[in-house]
């Protein structure tokens, strides 16, 4: 017996050797100069959204800067296991140098169903209303999530800023209904606002299938576990391939998704675009806290959202203390990294470093800080491409007088209009569609690498198709300055029912530049967008075109701030595709293009009039 229960023993102890790893790890801070808590802060509904929070050891009385994302609030703020907060969050944070110069607690967030959120997912979700039957939105949960964080952080001076880029800069658009009294600001960064007119989803009705692999990604599973499968190298050759993007997406089981199904639902801008647009939600509400709209003039994601917003809120302030709006010469998100270059251009000075540490900080610091500094920063702070320079404007854009070119049949830029029907023509073949950027463009990482960049693209490469026009002035003899939209007053035809324009006001560079070789004859796009057709009389009810009639198109490309240079010419460019950014027209009208089949895609002979013009907005100077 006595051996017995030696042997007993005995294992009892080898197996406790086996058992070496702590049931749970309590993780030590000694020696960390900050403190981190992972929270799951309770909903109205009783769901827990889990939340980082990020404390220096020497807060006391420090302002909160929240942001809410569905990219995983663990990642963001533990990127180098380090004692330090600056390594903890130099991967992934917004703003780190901002955090750790101004002493802020910072706060990451899952927004509901992603990651270590309890409840369910829904892109972009809507206030409660017609599009949202539930009791809970992202505003009720900004709000619930700031009274939460005031109560429960001694450390904190009761005030809150939240900030984010892109869907993080979506969500402080949220906050800013019925926001809570404890929210002092609100920074969007190149916010999601209106996915139909000119962000993530369609631009002018033309649909963005690139936003398909993004879609898969995030709705698939909580946590991005499940990743859109490539096909080959050239994602040009997956979506020929496949013809429509709808037929793509049902390749990819993509109709499991929720969103993908609304999107095929709401092809057209019906009351489901509008109703959820953030520039008419905010325009019809009272403005009560203070914001800052990012944009950046080289925006691949969001370029029409910030601008949108600033148009409708700019109005309600009267005393000129509560809208901010500051551009940069960046691509989405730019404003956070190094702001030196963008592709080929240089700009003499990192842009986004100025932008944190000399515009963003200080107004932080005024709305947030209990010693609150003076508020420095200007209305708008607007970076002038061309010239280089930070100008700084009580409202966007400035004075400026509407000045048309003329795409004149000879392919001169003109002021004057021409006399006559004159038109030039050119065939558009769906087989052969203009791409975006020089193929290939590939997936993964490579193709991560071309995407940020991709609207300071050289256009020469589109601009030698049979398929393209090209419209020039001569050499600029003196700099014109343009700030503000341009507008495209195109006169154009079809042999078919239905097609796409695209529209590029590009500026000419020398044929050889001092100091930056690489730019010599370099095309450089200023401003650029697509229209689709069929939306010419109603953006709601898709209408199939008159064939072979001269039809009048009008719409507004991106903001610009640019000047044009002496040496430098004008260029205007027109083409009816975009691929596979864009997904091709058939050229043949269909009630859906997602649900088009291969025998709809038809070459069109395409006319453009000397009628057409672009109208500049110039400034004098």
């Amino acid at each position: 017996m006595f051996r017995l229960l030696t042997l007993l023993l005995i294992l009892a102890g080898s197996a406790a050797a086996d058992t070496e790893t702590p049931a749970k790890l309590v993780e030590s801070h000694d020696g960390f100069d900050y403190t981190r808590k992972t929270v799951e802060i309770a909903m109205r509904d009783g769901v827990k959204l889990h939340t980082v929070i990020l404390i220096p050891k020497a807060a006391k009385r420090a302002p909160i800067l929240l942001t809410r994302t569905p990219y995983d609030a663990d990642k963001m703020t533990s990127h180098e296991d380090s004692t330090h907060l600056a390594m903890a969050l130099s991967g992934y944070d917004h703003v780190v140098d901002t955090i750790i110069e101004g002493g802020y607690i910072r706060v990451v967030q899952d927004v509901r169903g992603k990651y270590g959120s309890e409840g369910d997912y829904v892109m972009n979700r809507p206030l409660r209303g017609p599009l949202n039957p539930t009791k809970t939105d992202h505003s009720t949960d900004t709000y619930d999530t700031i009274d939460w964080l005031v109560k429960n952080l001694p450390e904190s001076n009761g005030k809150v800023g939240i900030l984010g880029v892109s869907y993080d800069g979506f969500t402080p658009l949220m906050a800013l209904v019925d926001p809570h009294p404890a929210l002092k600001v609100s920074v969007p960064m190149n916010p999601m606002v209106d996915g139909w007119r000119g962000d993530d989803w369609f631009h002018n009705g033309a649909f963005r299938q690139q936003g398909l692999p993004y879609i898969y990604n995030q709705e698939a599973t909580r946590k991005n576990e499940s990743l859109w499968p490539a096909s080959s190298l050239d994602q040009y050759d997956m979506f020929m391939d496949a013809g429509s993007a709808g037929e793509l997406a049902r390749r990819r089981g993509l109709e499991q998704m929720g969103f993908w199904q609304k999107l095929v639902a709401h092809p057209s801008y019906d009351a489901f675009w509008r109703d959820q647009a953030m520039d008419k939600i905010l325009g019809a509400r009272p403005l009560k806290v203070p914001v800052m709209l990012v944009h950046s003039l080289w925006d691949q994601e969001d370029m029409y959202g910030a601008l949108a917003v600033y148009k409708a809120l700019e109005p309600k302030d009267i005393a000129n203390d509560k809208v901010f709006l500051v551009m940069g010469p960046w691509h989405h998100g730019g404003e956070i990294g190094d702001g030196s270059t963008l592709g080929p251009l240089h700009f003499d000075s990192d842009t986004g470093l100025t932008f944190r540490r000399d515009i963003l900080l200080p107004f932080l610091d005024h709305f947030l800080k209990d010693a609150a500094p003076p508020l420095t920063t200007s209305p708008v702070t607007a970076f002038e491409t061309g010239t280089n320079q930070w100008r700084h404007l009580r409202a966007w854009p400035g004075p400026s007088k509407a000045t048309p070119i003329y795409l004149a049949a000879s392919g001169k830029l003109v002021t004057s209009a021409p006399a006559g029907d004159a038109f030039v023509e050119y065939i558009s073949d769906p087989a052969k569609p203009v791409t975006f950027v020089p193929r290939p463009f590939p997936f993964g990482e490579d193709g991560s690498k071309v995407w940020p960049d991709w609207l300071v693209t050289d256009q020469r490469d589109p601009g030698s198709r049979p398929d393209v026009l090209v419209y020039t002035t001569d050499v600029l003899t003196a700099p014109l300055v343009i700030s503000g939209e341009p507008v495209v007053h195109l006169t154009a035809s079809t042999s078919g029912t239905d097609s796409d324009w695209v529209v590029k006001l590009i500026d000419v560079y020398p044929p050889e530049v001092e100091r930056h070789p690489a730019l010599g004859g370099y095309q450089l796009a200023i401003a650029m967008d697509i229209f689709r057709g069929r939306y010419r009389e109603s953006l709601e009810t898709a209408k199939p075109l008159a064939a072979n009639t001269p039809l009048a198109y009008t719409w507004a490309l991106p903001t610009t701030d640019h000047v044009f240079l002496p040496g430098h010419r004008i260029m205007v460019q027109v083409q009816s595709s975009w691929f596979p950014l864009y997904d091709r027209n058939p050229q043949t009208f269909v009630p859906s293009i997602f649900d088009a089949k291969p025998g709809d895609y038809k070459k069109a002979t395409q006319r453009v009039y000397g009628k057409s013009y672009v109208e500049l907005p110039v400034v004098a100077r």
